[in-house]
Protein backbone atom coordinates (compact mmCIF):
# COMPACT_ATOMS: atom_id res chain seq x y z
CA UNK A 1 0.00 0.00 0.00
CA UNK A 2 1.43 3.28 -0.89
CA UNK A 3 -0.13 7.15 -0.08
CA UNK A 4 0.33 9.76 -2.26
CA UNK A 5 0.50 13.40 -0.61
CA UNK A 6 -0.92 15.45 -3.13
CA UNK A 7 -1.63 17.95 -0.63
CA UNK A 8 2.67 18.34 -0.40
CA UNK A 9 5.50 19.38 -2.68
CA UNK A 10 7.14 16.81 -4.73
CA UNK A 11 3.92 13.71 -5.46
CA UNK A 12 4.02 14.88 -9.31
CA UNK A 13 6.34 11.47 -10.10
CA UNK A 14 4.93 9.05 -8.01
CA UNK A 15 1.55 10.17 -9.07
CA UNK A 16 2.79 9.76 -12.70
CA UNK A 17 3.66 6.16 -12.33
CA UNK A 18 -0.02 5.12 -11.88
CA UNK A 19 -1.54 7.60 -14.33
CA UNK A 20 0.79 5.65 -17.21
CA UNK A 21 0.72 2.01 -15.84
CA UNK A 22 1.07 -0.41 -18.71
CA UNK A 23 -2.43 -2.89 -19.80
CA UNK A 24 -0.08 -5.80 -20.18
CA UNK A 25 3.46 -7.11 -19.92
CA UNK A 26 4.94 -6.84 -23.81
CA UNK A 27 7.19 -9.30 -22.74
CA UNK A 28 4.85 -11.94 -23.83
CA UNK A 29 4.16 -11.38 -27.03
CA UNK A 30 6.50 -12.96 -28.58
CA UNK A 31 5.20 -16.24 -27.08
CA UNK A 32 1.62 -15.33 -27.87
CA UNK A 33 2.65 -14.44 -31.64
CA UNK A 34 3.93 -18.29 -31.43
CA UNK A 35 1.17 -19.51 -30.84
CA UNK A 36 -1.24 -17.72 -33.09
CA UNK A 37 1.07 -18.79 -36.48
CA UNK A 38 0.29 -22.54 -34.99
CA UNK A 39 -3.29 -22.22 -35.07
CA UNK A 40 -2.80 -20.87 -38.24
CA UNK A 41 -0.81 -23.13 -39.84
CA UNK A 42 -1.89 -26.59 -37.91
CA UNK A 43 -5.60 -25.84 -37.11
CA UNK A 44 -7.08 -28.36 -35.06
CA UNK A 45 -4.27 -30.02 -34.79
CA UNK A 46 -2.69 -27.07 -32.60
CA UNK A 47 -5.79 -27.29 -30.52
CA UNK A 48 -5.75 -30.14 -29.50
CA UNK A 49 -1.91 -29.22 -28.28
CA UNK A 50 -2.40 -26.18 -26.90
CA UNK A 51 -5.39 -28.14 -24.50
CA UNK A 52 -2.81 -30.38 -23.22
CA UNK A 53 -0.44 -28.04 -22.94
CA UNK A 54 -2.43 -24.96 -21.20
CA UNK A 55 -5.36 -26.33 -19.83
CA UNK A 56 -4.26 -29.91 -19.01
CA UNK A 57 -7.00 -31.44 -21.14
CA UNK A 58 -6.96 -34.12 -23.66
CA UNK A 59 -9.41 -33.25 -26.53
CA UNK A 60 -10.07 -34.77 -30.03
CA UNK A 61 -11.50 -32.40 -32.66
CA UNK A 62 -15.16 -33.97 -32.34
CA UNK A 63 -15.29 -33.04 -28.60
CA UNK A 64 -14.25 -29.18 -29.29
CA UNK A 65 -18.01 -28.42 -29.42
CA UNK A 66 -19.90 -28.64 -26.11
CA UNK A 67 -23.27 -31.28 -27.18
CA UNK A 68 -26.76 -30.28 -26.52
CA UNK A 69 -26.90 -33.13 -23.59
CA UNK A 70 -24.42 -31.57 -21.18
CA UNK A 71 -25.54 -28.44 -21.77
CA UNK A 72 -29.22 -29.31 -20.89
CA UNK A 73 -28.17 -31.32 -17.75
CA UNK A 74 -26.50 -28.09 -16.76
CA UNK A 75 -29.65 -26.28 -14.96
CA UNK A 76 -30.21 -29.64 -13.39
CA UNK A 77 -27.03 -29.13 -11.85
CA UNK A 78 -27.25 -25.63 -10.29
CA UNK A 79 -29.64 -24.03 -8.17
CA UNK A 80 -33.10 -22.45 -8.52
CA UNK A 81 -31.14 -19.76 -6.95
CA UNK A 82 -28.49 -19.61 -9.49
CA UNK A 83 -30.92 -19.71 -11.55
CA UNK A 84 -32.85 -16.62 -10.71
CA UNK A 85 -29.63 -14.86 -10.40
CA UNK A 86 -28.65 -15.20 -14.28
CA UNK A 87 -32.35 -14.57 -15.07
CA UNK A 88 -33.04 -11.55 -13.47
CA UNK A 89 -29.21 -10.36 -14.58
CA UNK A 90 -29.70 -11.49 -18.08
CA UNK A 91 -33.32 -9.54 -18.35
CA UNK A 92 -31.76 -6.10 -17.11
CA UNK A 93 -28.70 -6.31 -19.53
CA UNK A 94 -30.66 -6.67 -22.10
CA UNK A 95 -33.72 -4.14 -21.14
CA UNK A 96 -30.89 -1.68 -21.16
CA UNK A 97 -29.06 -2.69 -24.44
CA UNK A 98 -32.48 -2.47 -26.04
CA UNK A 99 -32.74 1.21 -25.08
CA UNK A 100 -29.39 1.87 -26.90
CA UNK A 101 -30.31 0.20 -30.49
CA UNK A 102 -29.17 2.15 -33.37
CA UNK A 103 -31.87 2.87 -35.69
CA UNK A 104 -31.72 3.72 -39.56
CA UNK A 105 -32.07 7.85 -40.40
CA UNK A 106 -31.57 10.13 -42.92
CA UNK A 107 -32.45 13.83 -43.83
CA UNK A 108 -32.24 16.05 -46.89
CA UNK A 109 -29.84 18.67 -46.29
CA UNK A 110 -30.21 19.74 -50.08
CA UNK A 111 -32.88 19.39 -52.85
CA UNK A 112 -32.55 16.12 -54.53
CA UNK A 113 -30.23 15.13 -52.14
CA UNK A 114 -30.46 12.09 -49.00
CA UNK A 115 -27.94 11.08 -46.93
CA UNK A 116 -28.19 8.93 -43.87
CA UNK A 117 -27.38 5.79 -41.88
CA UNK A 118 -27.93 2.14 -41.93
CA UNK A 119 -27.60 -0.40 -39.36
CA UNK A 120 -26.87 -4.15 -39.68
CA UNK A 121 -26.33 -6.76 -36.83
CA UNK A 122 -23.13 -8.66 -37.29
CA UNK A 123 -23.71 -12.28 -38.91
CA UNK A 124 -21.19 -13.90 -36.57
CA UNK A 125 -19.31 -12.89 -33.54
CA UNK A 126 -17.30 -15.06 -30.85
CA UNK A 127 -17.40 -14.40 -26.81
CA UNK A 128 -14.35 -14.90 -24.86
CA UNK A 129 -15.35 -15.91 -21.21
CA UNK A 130 -12.71 -16.47 -18.64
CA UNK A 131 -12.44 -20.15 -16.44
CA UNK A 132 -9.21 -20.01 -14.93
CA UNK A 133 -9.39 -18.56 -11.68
CA UNK A 134 -13.09 -18.22 -11.56
CA UNK A 135 -16.11 -19.18 -13.72
CA UNK A 136 -17.03 -15.94 -14.89
CA UNK A 137 -21.29 -16.77 -15.64
CA UNK A 138 -21.30 -12.65 -15.63
CA UNK A 139 -19.75 -12.33 -18.57
CA UNK A 140 -21.90 -14.50 -20.63
CA UNK A 141 -24.62 -12.48 -19.54
CA UNK A 142 -22.47 -8.74 -20.16
CA UNK A 143 -21.15 -10.14 -23.70
CA UNK A 144 -23.73 -12.62 -25.25
CA UNK A 145 -26.81 -11.34 -23.89
CA UNK A 146 -25.99 -7.43 -25.51
CA UNK A 147 -25.26 -9.73 -29.07
CA UNK A 148 -28.31 -11.56 -28.27
CA UNK A 149 -29.96 -8.34 -27.88
CA UNK A 150 -28.81 -6.61 -31.14
CA UNK A 151 -29.97 -9.76 -33.41
CA UNK A 152 -26.62 -11.28 -34.17
CA UNK A 153 -27.20 -14.38 -35.77
CA UNK A 154 -24.62 -16.82 -34.35
CA UNK A 155 -22.75 -16.22 -31.34
CA UNK A 156 -19.92 -18.65 -30.82
CA UNK A 157 -18.43 -18.80 -26.93
CA UNK A 158 -15.47 -20.13 -25.82
CA UNK A 159 -14.20 -20.94 -22.70
CA UNK A 160 -11.54 -23.18 -20.79
CA UNK A 161 -12.30 -26.92 -19.99
CA UNK A 162 -11.28 -28.48 -16.15
CA UNK A 163 -9.01 -31.59 -16.46
CA UNK A 164 -11.77 -33.43 -17.16
CA UNK A 165 -12.98 -31.42 -20.22
CA UNK A 166 -15.98 -30.14 -18.21
CA UNK A 167 -17.12 -26.88 -17.96
CA UNK A 168 -18.91 -25.02 -15.32
CA UNK A 169 -23.09 -26.25 -15.22
CA UNK A 170 -23.33 -22.17 -14.20
CA UNK A 171 -21.31 -21.11 -17.54
CA UNK A 172 -22.94 -23.57 -19.78
CA UNK A 173 -26.55 -22.39 -18.52
CA UNK A 174 -26.27 -18.87 -18.54
CA UNK A 175 -24.98 -19.63 -22.08
CA UNK A 176 -28.01 -21.29 -23.19
CA UNK A 177 -29.92 -18.87 -21.80
CA UNK A 178 -27.94 -15.91 -22.95
CA UNK A 179 -28.68 -17.11 -26.88
CA UNK A 180 -25.03 -18.80 -27.49
CA UNK A 181 -25.64 -21.14 -30.75
CA UNK A 182 -21.97 -22.42 -30.55
CA UNK A 183 -20.02 -23.38 -27.41
CA UNK A 184 -16.43 -24.52 -27.46
CA UNK A 185 -14.32 -26.03 -24.16
CA UNK A 186 -11.11 -23.92 -25.17
CA UNK A 187 -9.41 -21.26 -23.96
CA UNK A 188 -7.04 -18.57 -23.58
CA UNK A 189 -4.72 -17.75 -26.52
CA UNK A 190 -5.46 -20.85 -28.77
CA UNK A 191 -9.09 -19.85 -28.21
CA UNK A 192 -8.91 -16.47 -29.29
CA UNK A 193 -6.88 -17.92 -32.69
CA UNK A 194 -9.28 -20.41 -33.33
CA UNK A 195 -12.15 -17.52 -33.24
CA UNK A 196 -9.77 -15.23 -35.39
CA UNK A 197 -8.52 -17.42 -38.14
CA UNK A 198 -10.70 -20.23 -38.05
CA UNK A 199 -9.93 -24.21 -38.21
CA UNK A 200 -11.52 -27.09 -39.86
CA UNK A 201 -14.04 -28.01 -36.44
CA UNK A 202 -14.44 -23.72 -35.75
CA UNK A 203 -15.93 -21.12 -38.41
CA UNK A 204 -14.14 -17.89 -37.90
CA UNK A 205 -15.92 -14.60 -36.48
CA UNK A 206 -16.04 -11.58 -37.56
CA UNK A 207 -15.55 -9.96 -33.95
CA UNK A 208 -13.92 -11.21 -30.92
CA UNK A 209 -15.46 -9.78 -27.44
CA UNK A 210 -14.90 -10.61 -23.50
CA UNK A 211 -12.06 -9.92 -21.13
CA UNK A 212 -9.32 -12.29 -20.40
CA UNK A 213 -5.68 -12.32 -18.89
CA UNK A 214 -2.40 -10.63 -20.15
CA UNK A 215 -2.36 -13.69 -22.91
CA UNK A 216 -5.98 -13.38 -24.21
CA UNK A 217 -5.61 -9.88 -24.30
CA UNK A 218 -2.11 -9.87 -26.01
CA UNK A 219 -3.96 -12.47 -28.55
CA UNK A 220 -6.43 -10.49 -29.11
CA UNK A 221 -4.68 -7.19 -29.69
CA UNK A 222 -2.26 -9.19 -32.65
CA UNK A 223 -5.26 -10.57 -34.40
CA UNK A 224 -6.81 -6.90 -34.98
CA UNK A 225 -7.48 -6.66 -38.72
CA UNK A 226 -8.26 -10.68 -39.11
CA UNK A 227 -11.06 -9.91 -36.51
CA UNK A 228 -12.84 -6.87 -34.91
CA UNK A 229 -12.54 -6.61 -31.21
CA UNK A 230 -13.94 -4.53 -28.51
CA UNK A 231 -10.93 -2.99 -26.84
CA UNK A 232 -7.62 -4.18 -25.40
CA UNK A 233 -8.25 -4.16 -21.34
CA UNK A 234 -5.76 -5.34 -18.64
CA UNK A 235 -6.37 -6.08 -15.20
CA UNK A 236 -9.07 -4.88 -13.41
CA UNK A 237 -9.14 -1.71 -11.32
CA UNK A 238 -11.21 0.56 -9.27
CA UNK A 239 -10.94 4.11 -8.10
CA UNK A 240 -13.02 5.46 -5.44
CA UNK A 241 -13.29 9.25 -4.65
CA UNK A 242 -14.31 9.67 -0.81
CA UNK A 243 -14.66 12.59 1.64
CA UNK A 244 -15.01 12.03 5.30
CA UNK A 245 -18.78 11.49 5.26
CA UNK A 246 -17.59 7.94 3.38
CA UNK A 247 -17.71 4.63 5.44
CA UNK A 248 -14.81 2.63 5.64
CA UNK A 249 -16.14 -0.67 6.02
CA UNK A 250 -17.82 -0.09 2.01
CA UNK A 251 -15.16 1.70 0.77
CA UNK A 252 -12.64 -1.70 2.01
CA UNK A 253 -14.79 -3.94 1.01
CA UNK A 254 -15.07 -2.36 -2.51
CA UNK A 255 -11.31 -2.41 -3.29
CA UNK A 256 -11.31 -5.51 -2.25
CA UNK A 257 -13.53 -7.05 -4.70
CA UNK A 258 -10.86 -6.00 -7.55
CA UNK A 259 -8.49 -7.02 -5.97
CA UNK A 260 -9.19 -10.65 -5.94
CA UNK A 261 -9.98 -10.94 -9.57
CA UNK A 262 -6.96 -13.38 -9.69
CA UNK A 263 -3.82 -11.99 -11.75
CA UNK A 264 -2.34 -9.88 -8.77
CA UNK A 265 -1.72 -7.26 -11.25
CA UNK A 266 -4.93 -5.24 -10.57
CA UNK A 267 -5.49 -2.08 -8.61
CA UNK A 268 -7.41 -0.30 -6.16
CA UNK A 269 -7.07 3.11 -5.36
CA UNK A 270 -8.31 5.66 -3.38
CA UNK A 271 -8.51 9.43 -3.73
CA UNK A 272 -9.59 11.04 -0.51
CA UNK A 273 -10.02 14.62 1.07
CA UNK A 274 -10.00 13.10 4.66
CA UNK A 275 -6.60 11.40 5.92
CA UNK A 276 -8.29 10.19 8.80
CA UNK A 277 -10.35 7.92 6.40
CA UNK A 278 -6.90 6.50 4.50
CA UNK A 279 -5.78 4.79 7.90
CA UNK A 280 -9.49 3.60 9.03
CA UNK A 281 -9.56 1.66 5.61
CA UNK A 282 -6.40 0.05 6.20
CA UNK A 283 -7.90 -1.10 9.40
CA UNK A 284 -10.74 -2.79 7.58
CA UNK A 285 -8.64 -3.90 4.74
CA UNK A 286 -6.62 -5.83 7.72
CA UNK A 287 -9.79 -7.15 9.50
CA UNK A 288 -11.81 -8.09 6.02
CA UNK A 289 -8.65 -9.63 4.37
CA UNK A 290 -8.49 -12.71 7.00
CA UNK A 291 -12.36 -13.72 5.89
CA UNK A 292 -11.56 -13.97 2.13
CA UNK A 293 -11.07 -17.17 0.18
CA UNK A 294 -8.85 -15.75 -2.92
CA UNK A 295 -6.14 -14.34 -0.40
CA UNK A 296 -2.80 -14.82 -2.52
CA UNK A 297 -4.00 -12.86 -5.43
CA UNK A 298 -5.54 -10.12 -2.88
CA UNK A 299 -2.09 -10.06 -0.90
CA UNK A 300 -0.42 -9.32 -4.18
CA UNK A 301 -2.79 -6.51 -4.72
CA UNK A 302 -2.40 -5.02 -0.94
CA UNK A 303 1.38 -4.91 -1.37
CA UNK A 304 2.03 -3.84 -4.83
CA UNK A 305 -1.25 -2.25 -6.21
CA UNK A 306 -3.41 -0.30 -3.53
CA UNK A 307 -2.81 3.20 -3.22
CA UNK A 308 -4.23 5.89 -1.38
CA UNK A 309 -4.10 9.47 -2.49
CA UNK A 310 -5.04 12.15 -0.45
CA UNK A 311 -6.15 15.95 -2.16
CA UNK A 312 -7.33 19.10 -1.60
CA UNK A 313 -10.63 19.10 -2.26
CA UNK A 314 -12.97 17.36 -4.31
CA UNK A 315 -12.55 19.18 -7.51
CA UNK A 316 -8.73 17.62 -7.32
CA UNK A 317 -9.70 14.91 -7.13
CA UNK A 318 -12.19 14.74 -9.74
CA UNK A 319 -9.30 16.08 -11.96
CA UNK A 320 -7.10 13.12 -10.74
CA UNK A 321 -9.79 10.41 -11.67
CA UNK A 322 -9.72 12.24 -15.14
CA UNK A 323 -6.27 11.56 -15.76
CA UNK A 324 -6.54 7.93 -14.57
CA UNK A 325 -9.52 7.29 -16.22
CA UNK A 326 -10.20 4.28 -13.96
CA UNK A 327 -12.34 0.90 -15.59
CA UNK A 328 -14.71 1.68 -12.66
CA UNK A 329 -15.41 4.47 -10.49
CA UNK A 330 -17.02 4.91 -7.51
CA UNK A 331 -18.04 8.20 -5.98
CA UNK A 332 -18.61 8.34 -1.75
CA UNK A 333 -18.99 11.91 -0.76
CA UNK A 334 -21.80 14.47 0.05
CA UNK A 335 -23.42 15.68 -3.40
CA UNK A 336 -22.12 12.40 -5.05
CA UNK A 337 -23.67 13.55 -8.80
CA UNK A 338 -21.76 17.06 -8.91
CA UNK A 339 -18.89 15.32 -8.56
CA UNK A 340 -19.68 12.49 -10.78
CA UNK A 341 -20.74 15.14 -13.33
CA UNK A 342 -16.66 16.37 -12.92
CA UNK A 343 -15.35 13.40 -14.63
CA UNK A 344 -13.61 12.99 -17.48
CA UNK A 345 -12.68 10.08 -18.17
CA UNK A 346 -13.75 6.55 -16.64
CA UNK A 347 -15.19 3.16 -17.79
CA UNK A 348 -18.05 3.09 -15.71
CA UNK A 349 -19.13 5.64 -12.36
CA UNK A 350 -20.59 4.08 -9.37
CA UNK A 351 -22.88 7.25 -7.82
CA UNK A 352 -22.91 7.09 -4.17
CA UNK A 353 -22.52 4.70 -1.07
CA UNK A 354 -25.39 2.59 -2.09
CA UNK A 355 -23.89 1.75 -5.93
CA UNK A 356 -21.18 -0.52 -4.98
CA UNK A 357 -19.07 -1.76 -8.25
CA UNK A 358 -19.99 -5.30 -8.14
CA UNK A 359 -23.92 -4.59 -8.97
CA UNK A 360 -22.28 -3.42 -11.79
CA UNK A 361 -19.77 -6.37 -12.26
CA UNK A 362 -23.56 -8.57 -12.42
CA UNK A 363 -27.06 -7.20 -12.43
CA UNK A 364 -27.34 -3.65 -12.72
CA UNK A 365 -27.58 -3.52 -16.79
CA UNK A 366 -24.58 -1.56 -18.41
CA UNK A 367 -22.29 -4.16 -19.42
CA UNK A 368 -19.03 -5.06 -17.53
CA UNK A 369 -16.78 -5.22 -20.09
CA UNK A 370 -14.61 -1.83 -19.77
CA UNK A 371 -11.64 0.20 -20.88
CA UNK A 372 -8.43 -0.61 -18.39
CA UNK A 373 -5.34 1.35 -17.65
CA UNK A 374 -6.34 4.52 -19.05
CA UNK A 375 -7.73 3.79 -22.23
CA UNK A 376 -11.08 5.06 -20.56
CA UNK A 377 -9.15 8.38 -22.37
CA UNK A 378 -10.17 7.12 -25.99
CA UNK A 379 -12.15 4.09 -25.48
CA UNK A 380 -15.60 3.08 -24.25
CA UNK A 381 -17.03 0.23 -22.42
CA UNK A 382 -18.89 -2.53 -24.94
CA UNK A 383 -22.38 -1.77 -25.81
CA UNK A 384 -25.12 -3.00 -28.34
CA UNK A 385 -23.90 -0.93 -31.00
CA UNK A 386 -20.78 -2.71 -31.35
CA UNK A 387 -22.79 -5.77 -32.39
CA UNK A 388 -24.11 -3.49 -35.36
CA UNK A 389 -22.44 -2.22 -38.22
CA UNK A 390 -22.55 1.25 -39.58
CA UNK A 391 -23.71 2.38 -43.28
CA UNK A 392 -23.84 5.43 -44.71
CA UNK A 393 -26.13 5.37 -47.10
CA UNK A 394 -26.23 8.80 -49.85
CA UNK A 395 -28.53 9.16 -52.79
CA UNK A 396 -28.67 11.99 -55.44
CA UNK A 397 -31.26 13.25 -57.67
CA UNK A 398 -29.96 13.62 -61.43
CA UNK A 399 -30.64 17.11 -60.65
CA UNK A 400 -28.66 17.10 -57.85
CA UNK A 401 -25.57 15.96 -58.61
CA UNK A 402 -25.03 18.87 -61.00
CA UNK A 403 -24.54 21.40 -58.88
CA UNK A 404 -21.76 19.31 -57.11
CA UNK A 405 -20.13 18.14 -60.57
CA UNK A 406 -17.24 20.98 -60.07
CA UNK A 407 -16.47 19.93 -56.70
CA UNK A 408 -15.65 16.91 -57.52
CA UNK A 409 -13.62 17.90 -60.79
CA UNK A 410 -11.58 20.23 -58.29
CA UNK A 411 -10.81 17.87 -55.59
CA UNK A 412 -9.58 15.26 -58.21
CA UNK A 413 -7.19 18.27 -59.86
CA UNK A 414 -5.75 18.56 -56.32
CA UNK A 415 -5.43 14.86 -55.96
CA UNK A 416 -4.59 14.04 -59.38
CA UNK A 417 -7.40 11.57 -60.03
CA UNK A 418 -8.54 11.84 -63.47
CA UNK A 419 -10.61 8.77 -63.44
CA UNK A 420 -12.40 10.40 -60.59
CA UNK A 421 -13.12 13.66 -62.18
CA UNK A 422 -14.63 11.79 -65.03
CA UNK A 423 -17.06 10.07 -62.92
CA UNK A 424 -18.45 12.98 -62.35
CA UNK A 425 -18.39 14.81 -65.92
CA UNK A 426 -19.96 12.01 -67.57
CA UNK A 427 -23.14 12.88 -65.40
CA UNK A 428 -23.47 16.55 -66.62
CA UNK A 429 -26.14 17.02 -68.48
Amino acid sequence: MRIIDCTRAGYEPELAKIFNRPANPPEIDVSVREILTEVQRSGDAALVKFAEKFDHVTLTPDRFRVGEDEIAAAGAQISDKWKHAITTALANVVSFSRQRIPQAWNYSPRPGVTLGERFVPMDRVGVYIPGGTAPLVSTVIHTAGIAKAAGVAEIVAVTPANREGKVHPAVLFAMKTAGVNEIYRLGGVYAVAALAYGTKSIRKVEKIVGPGNAWVTSAKKQAYGQVALDMVAGPSEIMIIADNSARPEFVAADMLSQAEHGSGFEQAVLVTTDAALIDKVRAEFDARRQTLSRGAAIDKVLANGVYFILVHDLDEAADVAGHYAPEHLEIMCRDAERTAGKIKAAGAIFIGEWTPEPIGDFCAGPSHVLPTAGSGRFFSGLTVEGFFRRMSTLQYSREAVQGEIDIVKSFAEMEGLDAHGQSGEVRRI
